[in-house]
């Protein structure tokens, strides 16, 4: 199955493992944590969770602490269902304490920065956290300021511009698409890495089958304009994907970045990859801010030359500090940004962790870049993309013998539309933020020799 935060001290000669640690003692105004978890998302609450379940020996209740300031807890891949009218926002969301694990403190707070040569971490209102173990997931920054008039246009609730990447927009999204009545429709994607690469083209494809629908596909002129080379950065789902392109008769613009918006004239300006300027009106936009590494991440000892944290893509033990870890959208593996990719992650980190803590010398598990992005295509259906690094699918179903489930994955089919409008928000809050999720593996924890 796929998809979809009294401690111990360690020094340095008291420990037989290789950890670096760089003070003895923590200063006496610090709180100090045996396990120090940056960031409440998918990412630091599930690793939490799975690390207080698996390693009970290890660490105990009360020894791990998550830091985020963040008072709402969101199931960010429903978003995309919420711009097509295919679920409720309030539905996609819960209070941060409520998702914590039991076990687990919440500190109410944000990292300023980072001192990984102290095992501590400063935080915006002047407490030093220190740390046996660092697990830093703190996702992503979305820069919505970058495209001068989105933001504007975005906080117009009349006005034609919506992105499911803001859940109050998200509902702005489907207000539009249904208001929609023929016309200019555009909807881009940034250049470079963004959360869930395919989230942009699948909010097309929900509005395209509801104005097919509607009977105004005629009436209708549909443009994806995408800063990428192609639909999709697997090749085998990109040719898939361009061929319902073709099909179904949407224009695309390829290596097309959105770079303005003039809300008064309703015109969306495009830089090409020869330099050139496109402008094109419309009647409803959909635009995706580009995104990048949070600043404070950026600017820290953690960073690789991207800004990204630097870990090893197998073992997710960052490249320098070795009690320090990462997971999810704010780390340097190179791989699609997702919640299935975390579900991926999180067993493997924490069987690492543990193989660290214990002292053991060698990593025992392995991430291969698993990932999936469920890719819908229109009402009823859906396409399951599934690949590991490199590119490579890894499909989960293509083998089945059950007629309904097996095949291609490339092919869309309706029972993977309703893993992801039922099943997947399902099981994100009865079992994955719980720690009993693992992905394609359901509810069997991986081993630690396997990836995902």
């Amino acid at each position: 199955m796929v998809l979809i935060g009294t401690c111990l001290r360690r020094t340095a000669a008291s420990t037989s493992t290789s950890i670096r640690f760089f003070s003895l003692n923590s200063p006496a105004n610090a709180q100090h944590h045996k396990v120090l978890v940056v960031g409440a998302g998918t990412a630091g609450v599930t690793v939490a969770a799975q690390l207080l379940k698996q390693a009970k020996n290890l660490v105990k209740s009360g020894e791990i602490a998550i830091i985020d300031s963040s008072k709402t807890h969101n199931y960010q891949p429903g978003w995309t269902l919420v711009g097509s009218g295919l679920a409720n926002l309030s539905d996609l969301s819960k209070p941060t304490t409520e998702v914590v694990p039991e076990g687990a403190k919440l500190v109410d707070d944000k990292v300023a920065t980072f001192e990984p040569e102290k095992n501590s971490l400063q935080t915006v209102r002047g407490e030093e956290l220190t740390y046996d173990y660092l697990i830093v997931a703190p996702g992503l920054q979305i820069n919505w300021s970058a495209i001068p008039g989105l933001e504007e246009g975005l906080k117009d609730p009349s006005g034609k511009v919506s992105s499911i990447y803001d859940g109050q927009s998200a509902e702005k999204t489907w207000k539009n698409v249904q208001a929609f009545k023929g016309g200019k429709a555009l909807f881009t994607q940034p250049a470079g890495v963004i959360k869930c690469a395919g989230a942009p083209q699948k909010v097309m494809w929900m509005a395209l089958s509801t104005w097919k629908k509607a009977g105004i596909r005629e009436k209708t002129d549909l443009t994806f304009a995408t800063g990428m080379p192609a639909m999709f950065a697997v090749p085998k789902y990109a040719q898939a994907l361009n061929a319902l392109r073709e099909e179904r008769g949407v224009e695309g613009l390829f290596a097309t970045n959105l770079v303005s918006i003039d809300n008064a004239t309703s015109t969306a300006t495009f830089s090409t990859a020869d330099g050139g300027k496109i402008e094109k009106t419309f009647d409803l936009l959909h635009a995706v801010p580009p995104q990048g590494p949070l600043e404070v991440i950026k600017n820290s000892p953690l960073a690789d030359a991207a800004g990204w944290v630097s870990v090893d893509p197998a073992t997710l033990q960052h490249s320098q500090y070795k009690n320090v870890f990462s997971l999810g959208d704010g780390s340097s593996l190179p791989t699609s940004k997702t919640a299935a990719a975390i579900s991926g992650q999180a067993p493997v980190l924490v069987h690492n962790l543990v193989a660290v803590m214990e002292g053991k010398s060698e990593l025992p598990a392995k991430y291969d870049g698993y990932t999936s992005c469920p890719l819908l295509t229109g009402h009823n259906e859906l396409m399951l993309a599934e690949f590991v690094y490199n590119a490579q699918p890894s499909e989960t179903f293509a083998s089945s013998s059950i007629p309904f489930l097996g095949g291609s994955q490339d092919k869309p089919k309706y029972i993977f539309y309703l893993l992801k409008k039922n099943f997947f928000p399902w099981v994100y809050w009865k079992s994955f933020v719980k720690g009993t999720w693992f992905g394609r593996k359901a509810w069997s924890r991986p081993p630690a020799t396997v990836g995902h």
